[in-house]
């Protein structure tokens, strides 16, 4: 593992602990369990949703009004029914909080069934832990329905749309930015052509793409190699145009660089660290918002955009599953759907029952 994934997973680990700091004391027993079978990430995820939960109780349960977090243990479960759950689900659709800085104003937070599943799945896996420890005598959690999530339409660049903002950021060349901000674009435009390049060409996760290292890069072989986000270490494939465009960053690259840090990221900000996720999401904005203003792009579109076209090339689902780094395909056929029943349905023309006379 880099020092950067190093540095990440300490600083992960930090606010899981400071998070924690802020729940029932009892639950740091089940984030103790699930340590060995659960990223930190997930972990996070599972404390924050955690948190909402118990300060709802807290707020609106007869059974904990005007009770502290650190008075509850967790035969206190005993006393939450399922329909308590989906009493909070539906809370969950729009609620507001205090705000923690301008304490004269509050937040307002909404979930959609997405965010409501993982909300669910959060108290699920709290719920099996105890219940499995016979801590609990019920697990109500397990008889609540998972809210139906709509699938929604894969929004993607088109292969016309793709040539257009490579080429934009090739040349720079648009009447949609000011004269300033082609001159700041001429100063990142190569790291910027081999970044969006490289994540056009495999696919991969902004995340992973930050995380890469000179070191990681095999311009032997057109390989790099990434941490996925379970942990894994993968290697990716790219072709001659990623190649290019990466050979041609690397002069650009140098000069970037802040050489007391010797830094090792790939890809580096205009101050010679590494690139932000952040910054990665603002730079893809940039350009696609002028190639196509309709539609939110953003390096997950990206992602979308490579997959749609690998899939397409190839028919090959597990394949693309593969490469994405999804661990169940059905994940990624679910995603795919709409292009799989465009297949099913040229099948139609293929075979004819008569053939013309």
């Amino acid at each position: 593992m880099s020092t950067y994934h190093e540095e990440q997973k300490a600083k992960d680990t930090i606010r899981l602990r400071a998070l924690l700091e802020e729940l029932p004391y009892f639950l740091g027993e089940f984030f103790r369990g699930i340590s060995n079978t659960t990223s930190i990430k997930t972990r996070i995820n599972y404390a924050n949703d955690l948190k909402i939960f118990f300060t709802y109780l807290c707020e609106h349960h007869k059974a904990f009004q005007n009770t502290a977090f650190e008075q509850m243990q967790s035969d206190c479960l005993n006393d939450i029914t399922a329909e308590d759950i989906d009493c909070f689900l539906e809370y969950v659709t729009y609620y507001t909080r205090p705000d923690p800085v301008h304490k004269e104003k509050t937040l307002s937070f909404q979930n959609d069934e997405k965010g409501k599943a993982r909300k669910l799945a959060s108290i699920r896996s709290m719920y099996k832990y105890f219940f499995k420890k016979q801590k609990v005598s019920s697990n109500p959690a397990a008889i609540v329905d998972t809210p139906k999530i709509h699938d929604k339409k894969i929004i993607r660049l088109e292969a016309n749309e793709v040539a257009d903002l490579l080429d934009l950021v090739e040349s720079c060349d648009t009447d949609a930015m000011s004269e300033r901000q082609k001159s700041y674009i001429a100063h990142t435009r190569k790291r910027d052509l081999a970044l969006l390049t490289l994540l056009l060409g495999t696919g991969m996760r902004v995340s992973e793409c930050v995380g890469i290292n000179i070191s990681d890069i095999d311009f032997q072989n057109n390989s790099v190699k990434i941490l996925r986000k379970g942990g894994n270490e993968t290697t990716l494939y790219f072709g001659e145009e990623v190649l290019q465009s990466l050979l041609e960053y690397l002069p650009q690259r140098e000069q970037q660089k802040n050489k007391a840090e010797k830094e090792d990221a790939l890809f580096l900000s205009t101050r010679g660290t590494r690139i932000t996720v952040r910054a990665v999401q603002n730079i893809v904005k940039k350009y696609a918002r002028i190639v196509s203003p309709q539609k939110k792009i953003s390096p997950h579109k990206l992602r979308s955009t490579y997959g749609t076209a690998l899939y397409q090339e190839t028919g090959d689902i597990y394949l693309v599953a593969d490469v994405l780094g999804h661990a169940d395909v059905n994940t990624t056929r679910k995603h795919y759907a709409e292009i799989e029943e465009s297949r099913r349905r040229s099948a139609s023309k293929y075979v004819q029952l008569r053939k013309n006379q």
